[in-house]
């Protein structure tokens, strides 16, 4: 018994087989046409160029005879020798292209008619210097004829092989057209056999398929009772069989898992709905397909009027709209920066403050679905925040003017006092400078980053160069640098284009960066400070031999009272760069650090490029 396998093999198999035939004839045919026309180009064309250029070379043999005979001897003979070569030379081509009967004969002919008319010229020439009238009647009675008979037998070369040139392409035609007629009835027969499969196949197939595709109907609309007849013994019908074998193993899982799927769905709905967080579900087109109460109550609508409008409808909000396309066109989470991640929303004429990440939905078949949108509400701790940093800044400002009056008792003290002190009560009193130094840094430092995260920091932005910049921060160093023997270098290409920035505060970031590097580097060490173009960005490093940054502290190198310990190094306040960090936000550009311990570090900030002078005026 065949098989549908080997049904749909042996009818295709005849239709490749007859395709197969016609490829062999059709190449084979081809080959002959391909062969004939070979033939006519290079078996007659040699011969006929031979011809042609004999008597081109004959013509002008004759001439020079005329011009002998008119009284130009020289020329006429320079003419004639000149030719002479040429008709010799396409002479023996032709002789060793004879490829067609009666060639051989006509060639004969011309070289005896040659070689007589080669004498006949040479007696006209002697006969010339005598006696110019016999010489006239030589040309005409015994030169002119071997000129008329070798040209004529030229002239019959050439036709011949055009001749041959005419049958031969006609013969090329009736096997074109023998070609054409052959792969036609093949084709035909091609056609005709595999119409007629395909409607056998179509009888075969069409009536179980048709019976499983409405099966299949029945199914996806929730009937999962139904069954399809089972017709014949092949694999039609196997797959028959395994369908209603399917559909009712699909029935029973219906029917056993339809309850706990139903409870699932409402476990996880209630646990959506009672959440404190904000979540809103959109779908790859950013329609609003699942809203819980709070997110509902952080933007005042109702949870039935926003299904299926777009999220921008309801949000309003640009920043959030781009990362959500962001997260759509990626796939993934989109990489969003510290602060940016912040949506404020107003509400009865105050401000609520939102912390909100965004999560791709895959489906089962891992193709995205869509996004969930967390929203937690931050808006206590940004009060916190502010609260924080209101009492920060009022009490170092407070400091401020008691540790001024304190540093200049000091001062008179040492300046005025010093000799009268005992070794030990200078000791104290040197301590007591110190300390009120550092607590003077420290004030100064937190009125700084209290008044950039109030925004109130001044940036006066001018384009400038970063060796500029360079230069004025290594020398503040240079001393320091100096005095625990570190070789403090500066790496800068030359073309490295200018900055929008402003100088004074970038110079104290690089200072910062600079003093860090030499705080925590061993006597003998090396800072570098290096530059490069990236895209539109200049980033400057700051790189040091030292001891690097613990791995656990790294992610809080940037915060706010965070210091490195170890290395016998003092520390500072632990503000330097958390202000570095906001002072390069302020810049719009970014800082980061690469370290590793016991491998140095090396802390790089971005800058934007400064604008050219074709940019500024287009």
């Amino acid at each position: 018994m065949k098989t549908f396998r080997s049904k749909v093999f042996l009818g295709f198999g005849a239709s490749l087989f007859l395709m197969v035939m016609i490829l062999a004839v059709a190449m084979f045919l081809i080959l002959r046409l391909g062969r004939a026309s070979e033939s006519i180009l290079q078996e007659n064309y040699r011969s006929i160029l031979a011809a042609e250029n004999m008597i081109d070379a004959i013509e002008r043999q004759d001439s020079g005879v005329l011009l002998m005979l008119s009284g130009f001897v020289e020329l006429g003979l320079s003419e004639f020798r000149h030719n002479e070569n040429f008709f010799l030379q396409w002479l023996g081509r032709a002789k060793d292209n004879i490829t067609i009967a009666g060639e051989s004969d006509i060639i004969d002919s011309i070289e005896k008619s040659y070689s007589q008319y080669l004498i006949a010229v040479s007696n006209f020439r002697l006969t010339l210097e005598k006696d110019h009238q016999r010489a006239a009647a030589s040309y005409h009675d015994a030169i002119l004829p071997l000129f008329r008979s070798i040209r004529d037998n030229c002239v019959r070369l050439r036709d011949l092989n055009h001749e041959t040139m005419y049958a031969a392409s006609s013969r090329a035609n009736k096997l074109a057209v023998q070609t054409v007629v052959s792969m036609s009835v093949i084709g035909a027969v091609a056609v005709m056999l595999g119409i007629g499969f395909s409607f056998f196949l179509s009888h075969l197939i069409s009536r179980p398929v048709s019976e499983l595709t409405e099966a299949a109907l029945h199914i996806a609309q929730g009937d999962y009772g139904v069954q399809v007849p089972v017709r014949g013994s092949g694999e039609l019908a196997l797959l028959t069989e395994e369908f209603n074998r399917m559909t009712d193993k699909l029935r029973q899982y219906h029917e056993l898992n339809i309850g706990q799927v139903m409870a699932e769905k409402s476990k996880s709905e209630a646990i959506v709905q009672s959440m404190d967080d904000g979540i809103m579900v959109v779908d790859d087109k950013l329609l609003i397909s699942n809203i819980n109460p709070k997110a509902a109550q952080i933007f005042q609508v109702s949870r039935e009027d926003v299904l299926g409008k777009h999220i921008f409808e309801v949000a309003r909000q640009e920043r959030l709209l781009n990362f959500l396309k962001q997260s759509l066109e990626s796939g993934q989470a989109p990489k969003i920066k510290e602060g940016d991640d912040v949506l404020v929303v107003q509400a009865d004429g105050a401000s609520q403050y939102f912390q909100f990440s965004i999560v791709p939905l895959r489906t089962p078949s891992a193709s995205l679905g869509g996004l969930v949108l967390l929203l937690r509400d931050i808006t206590r701790l940004h009060e916190l925040d502010r609260l924080k940093s209101e009492f920060v800044m009022i009490a170092s400002h407070e400091l401020r003017t008691p540790l001024t009056s304190i540093n200049l008792a000091v001062d008179i003290l040492r300046e005025s006092a010093t000799e009268r002190l005992t070794d030990k009560e200078r000791g104290l009193l040197d301590a007591c400078h110190e300390d009120v130094q550092r607590l003077r840094a420290l004030v100064n430092d937190l009125l700084d980053l209290s008044k950039i995260e109030a925004g109130k920091l001044e940036l006066a932005f001018e384009s400038v160069t970063p060796a500029f910049l360079a230069d004025q921060a290594v020398v503040v160093m240079k001393t320091q640098a100096e005095a625990k023997k570190i070789t403090l270098a500066v790496n800068l290409p030359p073309d490295l284009p200018a900055v929008t920035a402003d100088p004074g505060k970038i110079v104290w970031v690089l200072v910062n960066l600079l003093a860090n590097a030499v705080r925590f580097t061993p006597e003998g060490g090396h800072v570098s400070l290096s530059g490069e173009r990236v895209g539109g960005q200049v980033q400057l490093a700051v790189t040091d031999d030292g001891q690097g940054v613990p791995v656990e502290v790294q992610p809080r190198i940037f915060d706010k009272f965070v210091q490195v310990k170890g290395g016998g190094a003092i520390g500072g306040s632990g503000l330097g760069l958390a202000i570095c960090r906001e002072i390069v936000r302020a810049h719009r550009g970014v800082i980061w650090l690469d370290s590793a311990p016991g491998s140095g570090s090396t802390f790089t900030f971005a800058l934007p490029m400064a604008p050219t002078s074709e940019e500024i005026f287009t």
